[in-house]
């Protein structure tokens, strides 16, 4: 197993992008992470539209921490799972707070993991880590290539692992993530940018 390095640098949240697999793929990823955890995380996940998200409902039993379905206007919060709603892309503003709108969709999708990553590239620059997991068309690719651009980590998981691997696939073929892990490494790396948050 790959050895995942303590980050050097301060990281202040975590935007995670996934599709096709994806809601098994973050039970693997968030399995048993801290009470203590600090680090905000943002996710998209595909889920057909016009669809309830129970999202927030499902995690919220299966993480020590608060889980919640991101608002507009409220802010992004420490130690806090948010989930993008289901129609509505979401994005970051410049003071730290959530954007909903209804644009047309990106790549087929709304929420748009770019929207979501490039946003918040634009805000956090080199203290945002970007996740992306499984998934069946290219969206994530271009936002973690501008994560990486802001000077961000980016972490894309293993497409051999992955349930399907498209989305995975598209966003190697864009850029050379600092990292490319099955699952249960990548939490591990999760863990280290928590502890990269005190920083």
């Amino acid at each position: 197993m790959k050895r995942i390095p303590q980050i050097a640098r301060r990281i202040d949240a975590a935007v995670i992008g996934a599709s096709a697999g994806g809601v098994d793929a973050l039970l693997t990823l968030l399995h048993e992470l801290p009470t203590h955890w600090k680090l905000p995380l943002v996710v998209v996940i595909h889920l057909p539209e016009g669809h309830e998200s129970r999202l927030a409902d499902v995690f919220s039993h299966r993480v020590p921490f608060a889980v919640r379905e991101a608002e507009d206007k409220v802010p992004v919060t420490d130690g806090t799972l948010h989930f993008a709603p289901p129609g509505y892309h979401l994005s970051i503003e410049r003071d730290r707070r959530f954007s909903l709108s209804c644009e047309p969709p990106v790549l087929f999708s709304r929420p748009s993991i770019d929207l979501l990553m490039a946003s918040a590239s634009d805000v956090y620059g080199s203290a945002l880590a970007g996740l992306l997991l499984t998934g069946a068309n290219e969206d994530g690719a271009e936002g973690l290539l501008q994560i990486h651009r802001a000077g961000g980590l980016t972490a894309v998981q293993d497409p051999m692992e992955a349930q399907v691997a498209t989305m995975p696939q598209a966003a190697l073929r864009r850029h050379a993530p600092d990292f490319m892990l099955p699952l249960r490494e990548m939490r591990t790396l999760l863990l280290r940018l928590d502890a990269a948050h005190a920083l």
